[in-house]
């Protein structure tokens, strides 16, 4: 297992991620996700740690706070001491009926953290995340707020996930102008299947320092070796119950007709190229990976040894290359006199168009 730092700070996080979105799951949306009992939980973090993981990440709203309970339970059981995982959560979902039950207000946001801190049985959450963007409360307010959670120990580091681009820019010139605590991580989807980020989030994170975490890396299923463009709707498969993240099918397809022969000269799963083009990329921190059984988790784990050539890189870059959106490719047609002839430039006009 590989480490790296945690956006810009000192924090060591593994380049995997157990995320347990999976565990305890019994109604709505998450019975299709994973139900994870607690002694099968404990079986996920064990082999977890084992393997040399010491990043878990979950959320308050994840089985309407069960993840949170069964993960800390595991921790317990386990005996592993407190210091040798990074543990990460994130507040903002509905958690109850009443009208500031849900949100990144001041209010929701101290409920929630002493809500979570008791389910995962600790003193502190190491990552605090804002899972969802709040159009009610103004971003100064959140950030207050979570900067009051750190000074107070509650917290050590924060967070956002599924904002745009421009909003987390304007919370980190807020965090810079108060000198409030800033944002050290953006958790967003990315695949294969979907390199939307590629186009304003990846090169804000590079130009910040900020680290990404990987939600999603199979895109639900689809790169996991189940799905083909002949076998659509896997009997079994949470995907074919949830079509969920939105992708665009045929771009998909044609990425696993070219990931299926790269994975039999590797002599693995498609969904450990998936994971092994991810963890290729500079700008990615960490990938969070969920899994219902042992070894699903043991097939991801192992994408870690995958070392793909530059030539696998590049095929599976092309396949699943975004199409030219404005304004990137006038970034390339106007700036192509000025910076042609430097090597970067390729690098930059990837990341933008």
């Amino acid at each position: 297992m590989k480490y790296k730092t945690l956006g810009n700070t000192g924090l060591l996080v593994s380049q995997l991620c157990l995320g347990t979105m999976t565990f305890s799951g019994s109604g709505g949306v998450y019975r299709l996700i994973g139900n994870v009992d607690q002694a099968g939980a404990d079986e996920l973090v064990k082999a977890s740690i084992e393997a040399g993981i010491n990043f878990f990440d979950t959320a308050d709203v994840y089985s309407e706070g069960e993840s949170e309970a069964t993960l800390g339970q595991s921790f317990k059981n386990l005996g592993i001491a407190r210091k040798d995982f990074v543990l990460s959560t994130k507040v903002y979902s509905r958690t109850g009926q009443g009208r500031n039950d849900v949100g990144a207000s001041r209010g929701h946001i101290m409920d929630a953290v002493e809500a979570s801190l008791k389910r995962l049985q600790t003193d502190h959450i190491d990552l605090y995340q804002i899972h969802a963007t709040d159009v009610l409360t103004p971003i100064e307010e959140t950030l207050r707020a979570l900067d009051d959670l750190i000074r107070q120990g509650k917290v050590r580091y924060v967070g956002v996930s599924n904002w745009s681009a421009w909003r987390i820019a304007t919370a980190l010139g807020i965090s810079a102008r108060l000198n409030l605590a800033r944002f050290d991580t953006v958790q967003a989807y990315y695949s294969l299947a979907g390199r939307d980020l590629e186009r304003e989030i990846a090169p804000l994170l590079e130009a910040e320092q900020m680290g990404l975490l990987v939600w999603s890396p199979l895109a639900g299923g689809l790169l996991s070796g189940r799905f083909s463009r002949e076998v659509q709707s896997p009997e079994g498969s949470r995907r074919t119950e949830f079509d969920f993240p939105i992708v665009d099918k045929e771009r998909a397809w044609n990425v696993i007709d070219v990931m299926r022969p790269i994975a039999a000269a590797h002599d693995c799963s498609p969904a450990r190229i998936a994971l092994a083009w991810l963890l290729s990329k500079p700008v990615v921190t960490s990938v969070l990976v969920g899994a219902k059984r042992l070894s699903q988790l043991e097939d991801n784990i192992a994408a870690v040894d995958v070392a793909l050539s530059d030539e696998e890189i590049s095929q599976l870059d092309a396949v699943s290359e975004l199409p030219p959106e404005y304004p990137g490719w006038m970034f390339a047609t106007q700036g192509a006199d000025r910076m042609g002839p430097l090597d970067i430039w390729s690098d930059k006009v990837s990341a933008t168009s």
